[in-house]
């Protein structure tokens, strides 16, 4: 497949298992349909950073035209990674699958330093797939937010002066109960129709419990038998992300053995971006014999809840829900899994609701996974932009469909001062069902 004038450096940059596919590269036909849904070339207006641009560059490597260095992956690394290129694409180009690829490749040319290094592996492959250490971090992040020290550190200029303030403000509000997430069945309300896994993720059940809790009881208001999992791992979405595809498949192999002894009918996820990959292991773990068989029957089992309470079908809400509400497309959930019209759906299904699109819904809100932070500048420019057109819905609260989402919109709100609420669409839902909201 790879080219033979290539040079020994790109050889190795585009050779391997994990190497981007020449056939995907040369689908793209420079159509630049893509430009209007990409967030960061529509921020800049530049070629390099759009995904056609992106592409060019891959291929401009692939046939020794120039050499990769940090002014050329620089461009890879300000993709968000939302693929949204891929719904506008009239050529069927992955791209997903080749910006993970190549930024795959990259890691082996970067030249971190030490500390970085550091940082990245502890976060990678200590904090991410261990809930006791997250679990002992979001607990701190709890009592520096509910002490009183939280109000103290902004209030006396602290947080200005050592650089943190932006970052700090920007911090998820931790959940004030928990979810548990040890082995135990929660029974169907009623004649039982499915019998389901819930995936419980990382961060989930640590910062929003509460609204992993309503999803149970939405999933057993609906008949389900809901089985939570002790075991499960890190979906492993984060790790693929920045090219730690290795990692990304043990994780995968661990959650596939988890839900597998379980008989399931389908495995819930609640986050878009958990979903999407794990929607994804057959492709993950194709070249691995013991499960590439097994990956693929996993991921057919996999649902969104939205898709998945919409195709059984869901029992009509009958309460009141009198807000104005806007819909704010999940990139994973969308341009991915290519789920758009169940959220809504929900959200029409409720009684009193008002729903007004959101101008450039399909646009990401700029969060993408770790990219609010290791991004933070472009991050920003993209959600400001999104608040713009949240303002002009006049909308009171605003709903989406991924925890990343939620995190980065409440950041927006605190930005601008605007007293809208993010919600998950399901937290709408939980409401329409007449149950007791705390959140």
């Amino acid at each position: 497949m790879i080219q033979k004038s290539l040079n020994k450096d790109t050889l190795s940059l585009f050779s391997g298992p994990d190497a981007p596919l020449e056939d995907d590269m040369y689908k793209c036909v420079h159509c630049g349909f893509c430009l209007q849904v990409c967030p960061t070339y529509l921020e800049t207006g530049l070629e390099t950073e759009s995904p056609r641009g992106r592409i060019a560059l891959m291929k401009a490597v692939n046939e020794n035209r120039i050499t990769l260095n940090p002014g050329v992956y620089r461009h890879w690394d300000l993709c968000i990674q939302c693929r949204a290129c891929e719904v506008a694409c009239p050529s069927g180009v992955p791209y997903g699958n080749l910006i993970q690829a190549t930024m795959s490749q990259v890691n082996k040319y970067r030249k971190p330093s030490l500390l970085s290094k550091i940082l990245a592996h502890v976060f990678l492959n200590t904090i991410l797939p261990s809930q006791r250490v997250l679990s002992i971090l979001t607990l701190s992040l709890r009592m520096y937010q509910q002490s009183g020290i939280q109000w103290l550190a902004r209030k006396s200029g602290l947080l200005k002066f050592v650089g943190l303030a932006d970052l700090e403000s920007s911090s998820p509000r931790v959940s004030r109960s928990s979810f548990k997430t040890q082995d135990r069945m929660i029974p169907a309300q009623g004649k039982p129709r499915a019998k389901v896994g819930l995936v419980s993720g990382c961060v989930m059940p640590l910062i929003h419990a509460e609204q992993m809790n309503s999803m149970v009881k939405i999933l057993t208001h609906n008949g389900c038998d809901v089985e939570i999992t002790t075991g499960q791992a890190c979906c492993g979405a984060i790790h693929s992300h920045v090219g730690e595809l290795e990692r990304s498949r043990e994780l995968a192999r661990i959650n596939i053995d988890i839900f597998e002894a379980r008989n399931l009918d389908a495995v819930i996820s609640a986050s878009a971006g958990c979903g999407t990959l794990m929607k994804e292991y057959g492709h993950l773990l194709r070249e691995d014999q013991s499960y590439a068989d097994r990956a693929e029957r996993f991921s057919q089992k996999v649902k969104d809840i939205h898709e998945f309470l919409v195709d059984l079908p869901f029992v009509p809400p009958t309460h009141q829900v009198d807000k104005r509400v806007t819909y704010q497309d999940s990139c994973h959930l969308a341009n991915s899994q290519r789920i758009t019209d169940a959220p809504r759906i929900l959200l029409r299904a409720i009684p009193g609701l008002d729903l007004v699109e959101l101008p450039s819904s399909n646009i990401c809100c700029g969060a993408g996974g770790t990219y609010s932070i290791t991004e933070r500048d472009f991050s920003q420019r993209v959600l400001d932009s999104k608040m713009e057109s949240i303002a002009s819905t006049e909308a009171a609260i605003v709903a989406t469909a991924n925890p990343g989402c939620i995190i980065q919109l409440e950041y927006g709100t605190s930005r601008t001062g605007s007293n809208t609420k993010i919600l998950y669409v399901t937290d709408l839902l939980y409401m329409g069902y007449g149950f007791k909201a705390d959140m």
